[in-house]
């Protein structure tokens, strides 16, 4: 199982989602789909029976997971999905499936970064950034989940990677490439791009910009932990958790607004099929894995 798994937020469309991007990326798979169940007593769940609920699928091997969670919480690029490509032709294609419907942030084309460059929100909203990158340089996954520190946050990318480093102790540095001189958004703004691995899974973040921005880290995309035991939910939660009125059914939010899921690693097994577990986890904060065993 992966250790963490970026966590989608849709409203009323995660099915057709998952089935989208599955279409657009080769050697990728829909592995599972849950439903609501009937007749929930939450309120959250009342009139969702039969619809689905969530779903897991993997692109290129890479797992992700996808919530039918309504009109909440909306994509933004402060959280975007890094595409790395092997030639100008795999960039393309990519970038004519993702942009139908969709909208262009940074124009295809030559940049100082990479020959050949795109940032693009499909038709869901979620953002893409496509690039060609050096097949000579240090080995990456297919797809890198990235994060914009922007608004009060600019500038601490770099801090919110060592932090990150200091809580998950598996882990890996990676690159680090600062602005160059005259090229940053805004004088807090700091690092352009560096790259991390956290429990086997690469991330990656950026500093732009405190104003500029019309948007803000949300919880649209998550990152689940899949925990052990009640032990190491207990870790994460104490170790992350800095917003309390964002804590809800194993989510939180950490210092720097980024939002994480802490949840046992067989949350399926322990409330598919069982309103009575589902609704004792719908109430929850943190997580409590006796008390969904024993409801």
């Amino acid at each position: 199982m992966q250790k963490i798994v970026p966590g989608l937020w849709f409203d009323k469309n995660c099915e057709e989602a998952m089935n989208f991007y599955v279409s657009v990326f080769p050697d990728s798979k829909i592995v599972d789909t849950v439903y609501y169940p009937e007749n929930a007593e939450d309120k959250h769940l009342q009139g969702m029976d039969g619809k689905v609920l969530n779903g897991f699928f993997e692109l290129f091997g890479q797992s992700f997971f996808a919530l039918d969670g309504g009109p909440i919480f909306r994509f933004n690029p402060s959280k975007s999905f890094l595409v790395n490509c092997e030639s100008r032709e795999e960039v393309d294609g990519y970038w004519e499936k993702l942009s139908d419907g969709g909208k262009v942030l940074m124009e295809l084309g030559e940049y100082p970064f990479s020959p050949w460059y795109g940032w693009v929100e499909d038709k869901y909203g979620l953002s893409w950034q496509l690039i060609l990158t050096n097949p000579e340089g240090d080995p990456r996954p297919k797809i890198t989940p990235s994060i914009m520190f922007i608004h009060e946050n600019a500038g601490k990318a770099e801090e919110a990677r060592d932090f990150y480093l200091s809580v998950f102790k598996d882990f890996q540095k990676g690159n680090t490439f600062p602005y160059e001189p005259g090229t940053a958004p805004d004088d807090a703004s700091k690092i352009a791009y560096l790259d991390f691995q956290l429990l086997g899974v690469w991330f990656a973040a950026m500093d732009s910009g405190r104003d500029m921005h019309q948007f803000d880290l949300n919880e649209a995309v998550s990152f689940i932990v899949n925990c052990d035991d009640q032990a190491e939910i207990d870790y994460y939660w104490e170790k992350l958790s800095a917003v309390p009125e964002s804590e809800q059914c194993g989510w939180l939010k950490d210092k720097y607004g980024v939002s994480w899921q802490i949840i046992p690693k067989n949350m399926g097994e322990l409330v598919m099929n069982k309103p009575a577990a589902m609704n004792a986890m719908m109430k929850m904060k943190k997580i409590d894995i006796e008390k969904l065993q024993n409801v």
